[in-house]
């Protein structure tokens, strides 16, 4: 046995052993401990918690109310944010849905209608048409039309407002900033970290602040909407600039550029590739933050949902979840067709009609259907005695469901519940807390020395220290049920992929149209058939995070050397040896960043599940929310994005040492 072989042996070893102590004192500390002075290792004394929470509650609440910056309040400054979005909010607003009045209240008097739902459906189709893809152009069609004929239109139109205002400011503060960080290398060590934090930070944690500083309304769900959104344009536009290749500066800069021209004529439009991407990925986030801030008055398909699961309105939900789904989908697509699409130069001396062929058309369009709307209300607005429903259908198939299946359904739910969950739940809540930070503490060392050492001690003291351990440890316990049997399904699922081509393509299919679908829409189907509880939001859980856990496997199998599997068949390996000895191997580095990835979108949903009943961190953010207590919301929120930071940072070293390993490195 070689060195290296002897190492890594000792390491499996040593983490058996820690695997089973914990086990041990899993299962027997408590009981060792109960009459003894070290039971405080299980309940952290009350008195010694900090209360940070105390602490933020009380300052904000002096921000709002009597900071003062010399020139003007910080409430002013407040007022002027909102000022500055609300203004084309309420015009696109009124373009697309509520048409323009003047006067208030029961006094206002329409001034101009909206644009007709015919138009707009047209205008959509045109647009997807310009981007050179008919088959888009069709899903486009239909998919407006849908919204029409079901009695999705308004709903609908004020969700799109406001995507239409969030996604403009998220993408140019987005990218000021990672120029910024690009220009200047002390900027991009202090704005990096702070990206990482609000990329780990749940959804919920932003509404908190943002409905305290800035009330109740669109405005600040839109506010809300565009922070959520913004890490990705930053890390793309920075990492796109970043990658540029020294010789095309070299030669704006041979060429006379000065350092703005250097910027937009050279440095842009070489990252717009990556500026793209970002360009996607606030387009999504948005949307995906805009249903949920509902909550603090987005209104639209988000409020409808939301208002439906409430109510257990069944037909409702999944009318207005179909909506918000066919609406994703139509955006990213555009978004992907957009960021794949190649510029094309137009000849000067071509007529200008010819060259703004599309523009006319619209502006056309736009002018007919407003005279037609006038004489013919059907071109207008579309009439509600044409609707079609499947409300009706929806709540007879759950009836269905429910009546003929009730048994299967709960005999399912309590067996996984009695013989997986609830003995995850008793190991992680029988765990001691200080055996817990020095097992991560060790593991951090192990993977990634000393920094991420301190890093995993310092962040699991900070939830310590708050009071919030036995919350994290059902948020982890919540979490790690989810993650296993996400992987259980996912990896599996990738394997077949990998091997597979005809299996590869139906798979990224359905895994690109999960990872298109808000949060608020897996809740619909699992609320309706399980009620609330623990196992309700385990299921959300494993639709929303199984995508990474099949992809990531896909590209791990896929990527296996074609050599090292030639040399294995030579060596006479069948086809099972070839896959548990050769594949799955090399695979798992690739296999681990899957599961860091789905842990991730497990503990973003997880946050979300407070709507279902769930007792962990994403409740105490709900409960923030719900009382308007910055304080509590933050802490909760920065203890679940340090769970996700510290989850991510040690299987990422984990993944990196086996690549080592494995020699990829």
């Amino acid at each position: 046995m070689n060195k290296k072989t002897f190492f890594f042996s000792q390491q499996k070893n040593i983490f058996i052993i820690f695997v089973f102590l914990t086990a041990f004192i899993s299962i027997y500390g408590k009981s060792f401990l109960k009459n003894s002075d070290l039971f405080w290792a299980f309940k952290y004394p009350k008195n010694f918690i900090i209360p940070l929470k105390t602490y933020i509650s009380s300052f904000m609440k002096w921000l709002v109310e009597s900071a003062n910056f010399g020139l003007f309040t910080f409430k002013e400054l407040t007022r002027a944010i909102s000022w500055c979005i609300e203004i084309p909010y309420k015009f696109v607003l009124s373009l697309i849905a509520k048409g323009f009045y003047q006067g208030q209240g029961s006094q206002a008097v329409l001034l101009l209608s909206p644009i007709s739902w015919m138009a707009i459906v047209i205008i959509m189709t045109i647009i997807a048409i310009k981007l050179n893809d008919i088959k888009l152009a069709v899903l486009t069609f239909f998919s407006f039309l849908y919204l029409a004929v079901f009695g999705q239109w308004e709903s609908s139109m004020v969700t799109i407002a406001s995507i239409f205002i969030a996604v403009p400011f998220g993408v140019l503060i987005g990218l000021i900033t990672g120029i910024i960080s690009y220009k200047n290398q002390t900027a991009h060590k202090i704005i990096s970290p702070i990206l990482n934090l609000m990329q780990t930070m749940p959804v919920f944690a932003y509404l908190v602040p943002v409905l305290v500083l800035f009330g109740f309304g669109p405005v600040s769900a839109l506010i809300a909407t565009i922070i959520y959104a913004l890490p990705p344009m930053v890390h793309t536009s920075y990492l796109g600039l970043k990658s540029i290749d020294p010789f095309i500066i070299e030669a704006g800069r041979m060429s006379g550029c000065n350092n703005r021209q250097l910027l937009w004529k050279v440095e842009i439009p070489s990252a717009l590739s990556s500026i793209k991407v970002g360009i996607n990925q606030v387009i999504m986030l948005s949307f995906n933050m805009v249903i949920i801030a509902s909550m603090i008055g987005a209104g639209g398909l988000g409020y409808d949902v939301l208002t439906s699961l409430r109510k257990l309105d069944i037909g409702g939900g999944v009318e207005a979840g179909l909506a918000i789904v066919i609406i994703a989908i139509v955006l990213d697509r555009m978004s992907f067709v957009f960021i794949g699409s190649q510029k094309i130069y137009k000849n000067k001396k071509m007529n200008f009609f010819i060259r703004n062929i599309y523009f006319i058309l619209m502006i056309c369009l736009i002018l007919i259907t407003y005279i037609g709307g006038s004489f013919f209300s059907i071109i207008q607005s579309y009439p509600s005695t044409f609707f079609i429903s499947t409300s009706e259908f929806w709540e007879k198939s759950i009836k269905h469901i429910n009546i003929n299946y009730y048994d299967q359904l709960e005999i399912t739910k309590f067996y996984i519940l009695k013989f997986f969950m609830l003995p995850i739940k008793k190991f992680f809540l029988s765990i001691p807390w200080p055996w817990f930070v020095l097992v991560f503490t060790l593991l951090g060392w192990h993977y990634g020395k000393f920094k991420l050492a301190i890093l995993n001690f310092s962040l699991l003291s900070f939830i310590v220290v708050n009071g919030l351990w036995m919350k994290a440890m059902v948020t982890i316990y919540l979490c790690g049920a989810s993650v296993i049997l996400a992987c259980l399904i996912g990896i599996p699922l990738g394997i077949w992929g990998g091997l597979n081509q005809r299996a590869n393509r139906i798979l990224l299919s359905i895994t690109d149209t999960l990872q298109t679908l808000p949060s608020f829409v897996y809740l619909i189907p699992v609320v309706m058939l399980f009620r609330v509880g623990d196992f309700t939001a385990m299921l959300a859980v494993i639709l929303y995070s199984l995508a990474p856990a099949v992809k990531y496997t896909i590209h791990g199998i896929k990527n296996v050397n074609q050599e090292v599997i030639d040399a294995g068949i030579a060596n006479g390996c069948n086809k099972r040896q070839l896959l548990f000895k050769i594949r799955l191997p090399l695979a798992l580095p690739e296999i681990l960043l899957g599961i860091n990835q789905t842990i991730m979108l497990a503990l973003s949903m997880l946050v979300i599940t407070a709507l279902v009943g769930t007792r962990e961190l994403g409740q105490e953010v709900y409960i923030a929310l719900t009382k308007a207590d910055i304080g509590r919301g933050l802490v909760a929120g920065l203890c679940v994005a340090f769970i996700a930071i510290i989850a991510d940072n040690t299987i990422k070293s984990a993944s990196k040492r086996l690549k080592n390993k494995y020699g990829f490195i």
